[in-house]
């Protein structure tokens, strides 16, 4: 069994975790050397007790490797460990790092220049507009924005990297065939397809569940250099991503909300506990220094443009009038996908082409 296989089998054991693993690789060296070892050999490396010892024996009636990444290669998807060089170092630093990685897409050397964008899955016109505006100046800057594929803010995260032809890794809290939210499935194709990658720590057919999504936000908070939450109430898995990210050693940024709003009242406490107000791009960038590579993060296409728009784009900006218009009509006027059709409208909204009114309305500027 190679080192790779070993490592997947240990992954797919129940209630051993990615801590115990570690210290069972110190201890015999070779990860091969561990499944089915000796009882005895087994308990004396610390934290592992009589339980989880006869897991390890049986390791075979929990976990079928070969399978696993036989399965994994159908679906183009690759499973990384941390002794490879894509694995990315900020995690293998962290303090619990996952024991592999499954990645659809590529994961590459710029994605060390990242930062987590976080926030409520109940987000708020607001909070949705304010994410899709910060998330494409940071990309158009060069950074890799990190985010967990949920409902929200999350979702304008990544598309708004798309939108602005940058990068964005999607971390799931379950495994890559169990992909969740599902209608997000289009999202996370464009994202494979060469926008980043949708990556999970869990075996392929893992589902989510309450433990999942904690495991999740650790990869968001450890993998980037900064992490910003937008919108979030009192109590957020958000906050938690900040708090982890802040053990980690990184900074936080906040978006203010209005003060009479729950929705932001997460938001407002981590500024007051001392997170840098985040009002535009600048702000943080500022903070972190430009990249080598970098766009202008203020830089606007002007409206000179419009003959030359690229024909997705130009096909959505027909279908939008002076009048305002639900999203839904614009995509029955201009018959492309609705995940075409909502990126197009950030590039448009963003060129200061098109404008966004409550309730994903949009109309002519």
């Amino acid at each position: 069994m190679t080192p790779q296989e070993a490592l997947v089998a240990l992954n797919m054991l129940p209630k051993i975790g990615p801590i115990r693993v570690r210290r069972l690789v110190e201890a015999f060296g070779d990860p091969s050397k561990i499944l089915g070892a000796d009882k005895d050999r087994l308990m004396r490396v610390d934290g592992i007790g009589e339980e989880t010892a006869k897991i390890l024996q049986s390791w075979q009636d929990h976990a079928d490797p070969i399978t696993e990444l036989h399965e994994a290669a159908e679906r183009g998807i690759s499973v990384i460990t941390q002794d490879e060089p894509n694995y990315p170092a900020s995690l293998r630093e962290a303090y619990d790092p996952p024991l592999v990685l499954y990645v659809w897409g590529e994961i590459t050397p710029r994605d060390r220049h990242a930062i987590s964008i976080v926030g409520s899955r109940r987000a708020t016109h607001y909070g949705m507009q304010a994410t899709k505006k910060l998330s494409y100046q940071i990309a158009q800057a060069g950074f890799t924005i990190i985010s967990g594929l949920a409902r929200g803010i999350d979702t304008a995260a990544h598309e708004a990297a798309v939108a602005a032809n940058g990068r964005t890794i999607a971390v799931l809290g379950s495994g890559l065939a169990k992909l969740f939210p599902q209608e997000n499935l289009a999202l996370a194709e464009k994202i494979a397809s060469g926008f980043g990658a949708v990556v999970s720590e869990f075996p392929l057919n893992k589902s989510p569940d309450k433990q999942t999504f904690p495991m999740r936000n650790r990869i968001v908070a450890a993998w980037a250099r900064a992490v910003l939450v937008v919108e979030c109430p009192a109590w957020s898995g958000s906050l938690i991503t900040a708090n982890l990210a802040s053990e980690y050693g990184k900074p936080i940024f906040a978006v203010p909300g209005p003060i009479d709003k729950p929705t932001s009242a997460g938001c407002n406490q981590l500024i007051r506990d001392g997170a840098t107000l985040v009002a535009d791009a600048s702000h943080l960038l500022e903070d972190l220094g430009e990249l080598p590579f970098a766009r202008k993060a203020s830089q606007v296409e002007p409206a000179a443009e419009i003959p030359q728009l690229p024909e997705e784009e130009a096909a959505v900006y027909a279908a939008v009038t002076s009048d305002e218009a639900a999203v839904d009509l614009i995509i029955e006027r201009c018959g492309l996908p609705a995940h075409t059709v909502t990126a197009n409208l950030m590039k448009l909204e963003m060129r200061r082409l098109v404008r966004a009114y409550p309730g994903f309305r949009y109309a002519r500027r």
